[in-house]
């Protein structure tokens, strides 16, 4: 499918913005809509066209022209999400719903939405496979499984061809497209900011897990291999189907041993502090990802901590050398 034409909903933020580059770098035209509410202009790849405005305003940008939609566009934060559910129902599932609206309008029949792990809640067994029962414990986990099944019913009703990629915790950097989210709460880059000397200690919250360190365990996957599957998915996608595909890399790692890849990658002593456990935290995450493989033909290639948190540590860095200017 080379030579095409997409729409990236959010293309301005660390996600979309690699997965961008990825359709730029493999010939593709890109459109990018986002409204920089959390994304950021510079995170537009070189090369795009960049239209600021919210999801909602699809139907201004999309026409025939366009092959297909890679949708990005939402809110992500669990915390806010519990404080502040209508913000995440408005934009997450009624953007969403103009989104799809938007393009049977153009005759645009192609999707792949960013969906996550967040809509299984705590899973009763892993590794997590697509199949298991969906119970989201967040407002933000239940808005994108609401989309989930609006595409569903999109795909049944007006033949939509579309896949729900659900990830789990999306660490690396692909060369300036890495994690810079305000404020930060994903582990790799708060670690990375004590090894900076930006914050003082990293918070491990709870020692105490059923796991060999005792503390929690998660699914990392490089941001390249997940921009990877979306360009499968988007080849892969069938007319009528919904496919749901979960990514990560099979395996995971615990709170301590990143810390401890920090200390390695970087050179720098990174304090801890065991902090009490955080409410709704399971033991273990990790994605049983055969589904993606059988389907999509996709393998993650970067799956070694250590040169994922080099690739998050080398953006980091940049960053820093930046701010202080």
């Amino acid at each position: 499918m080379s030579g095409k034409r997409y729409l990236v909903t959010g293309g301005a933020g660390y996600v979309g913005g690699a997965v961008a580059a990825h359709l730029l770098e493999a010939g593709h035209r890109v459109t990018v809509l986002d409204d920089l509410s959390t994304g950021f202009a510079e995170g537009v790849p070189e090369g795009a066209e960049f239209v600021r405005g919210r999801v909602q305003d699809a139907a201004r940008v999309l026409d025939p022209s366009y092959d297909a939609v890679l949708h990005f566009a939402a809110f992500s934060q669990v915390g806010e999400s519990v404080a502040d559910p209508e913000k995440y129902w408005r934009n997450n599932v009624g953007g969403s719903m103009d989104l799809l609206a938007a393009m049977r309008g153009a005759g645009v029949r192609r999707l792949v939405f960013s969906s996550t792990a967040a809509t299984y809640g705590e899973p009763s067994s892993v590794p997590i496979t697509e199949d298991a029962p969906t119970a989201p414990t967040s407002p933000y986990g239940a808005s994108k499984l609401a989309v989930d099944h609006m595409i569903a019913g999109e795909c049944a009703a007006h033949g939509l061809a579309a896949v729900s990629l659900r990830y789990f915790n999306v660490a690396g950097a692909h060369g300036r497209f890495g994690e810079r989210h305000d404020p930060e709460s994903h582990l790799i880059p708060l670690v990375l900011q004590v090894a900076l000397g930006r914050r003082e200690a990293i918070s491990v919250y709870g020692d105490d897990y059923p796991t060999p360190d005792g503390t929690c365990v998660r699914d990392y996957i490089h941001v390249s291999d997940l921009a990877e599957a979306h360009l499968l998915a988007v080849e892969k996608a069938v007319p009528g189907e919904h496919l749901v595909c979960n990514l990560g890399n099979g395996a995971g790692f615990s709170v301590r041993e990143v810390i401890d890849t920090v200390r390695k990658v970087t050179g720098h002593p990174v304090p801890e502090v065991v902090a009490p456990r955080r409410g709704g935290d399971p033991a273990v995450l990790v994605a049983s990802a055969d589904r993606a493989r059988e389907r999509l033909g996709w393998k993650p290639a970067r799956t070694d901590l250590a040169a994922i948190v080099a690739d998050a540590w080398d953006f980091a860095r940049q960053r820093e050398d930046h701010r202080r200017g």
